[in-house]
């Protein structure tokens, strides 16, 4: 089971059993700390393994696919803290803090466990616990106080946090060949392009020679083809992996495709 206590800015997340939960969207930059148990999560075409006591920054605006595993006859859990961008330009104006320069080589870390991160973690232990009630404006200075301590701990996120740009215009098929797996809306794809949509359709098409919608659901059954025929792999396994959200509709797809159900191709 999963547990989201979740108030603006502090998210805390407990499982009792391991957890894959395919993949997600990650709109604002994280800051976060494993309480227990471990975590894998994939991201820019990196694999990334944090471990109890490890602490952890994400940048905005990426895909990634992760999976949680509990502690040995415990649980996982873990901390993070949403860096908004009205808190970071409101940091930024109150201490005259700029990029200098953009830094597109940082997507995810693993930093140091330096004192100053271990404290300020200490500090939101009460924020954890559900018959805690405290206000917005108290949760918002522990936003703050996280902002300033990356900067103290880590400065070259500085040039990260402090970028407020929005996705520029990217390569689509080298994008869409490495994240078409995700199962997120196109308009989410065409923003992560640096694309308006009715653009981004546009370009695809003249790539694929296809709609995007239609190439996206070719290739997670080709793939889902090859792990059932030459893996293996049992269908119930298969679609989210491929990035269908619903079994129902994957077998229906599949057998479309391929005049065979899934189940009868991996028995």
């Amino acid at each position: 089971m999963a547990n989201h206590p979740e108030r603006k800015g502090i998210l805390f997340s407990c499982y009792h059993q391991k957890s894959s939960e395919g993949e997600q969207f990650i709109p604002n930059h994280t800051f976060g700390y494993v309480i227990s148990g471990k975590s894998e999560i994939f991201i820019g075409g990196r694999k990334y393994v944090f471990n109890e006591g490890d602490f952890r920054f994400f940048r905005r605006n990426q895909l990634a696919k992760y999976t949680k595993f509990p502690a040995a006859n415990g649980q996982y859990k873990s901390v993070s803290i949403i860096l908004d961008q009205e808190t970071l330009q409101a940091v930024s104006t109150e201490y005259n803090l700029q990029m200098q320069a953009p830094n597109y080589s940082i997507y995810g870390l693993e930093l140091e466990p330096k004192k100053l991160l271990q404290t300020f973690m200490e500090s939101i232990t009460p924020f954890l616990d559900q018959k805690n009630n405290f206000n917005e404006a108290l949760t918002s200075l522990k936003v703050k106080e996280a902002i300033l301590t990356l900067l103290q701990t880590n400065p070259e996120l500085k040039d990260v946090l402090f970028d407020f740009t929005e996705p520029g215009k990217i390569d689509l098929e080298a994008y869409m060949n490495e994240h078409y797996k995700f199962n997120v809306d196109i308009s989410r794809f065409a923003y992560l392009t640096g694309r308006s949509l009715a653009t981004f359709k546009r370009d695809f098409e003249k790539i694929y020679q296809t709609s995007p919608s239609r190439w996206i659901q070719q290739k997670r059954l080709a793939d889902a083809h090859y792990l059932l025929k030459e893996k293996g792999w049992k269908s119930s396994d298969v679609y989210m992996e491929v990035g269908f959200k619903d079994f129902s509709h994957f077998s229906f797809a599949f057998k479309k495709a391929y005049g065979i159900s899934p189940s009868k191709l991996s028995a």
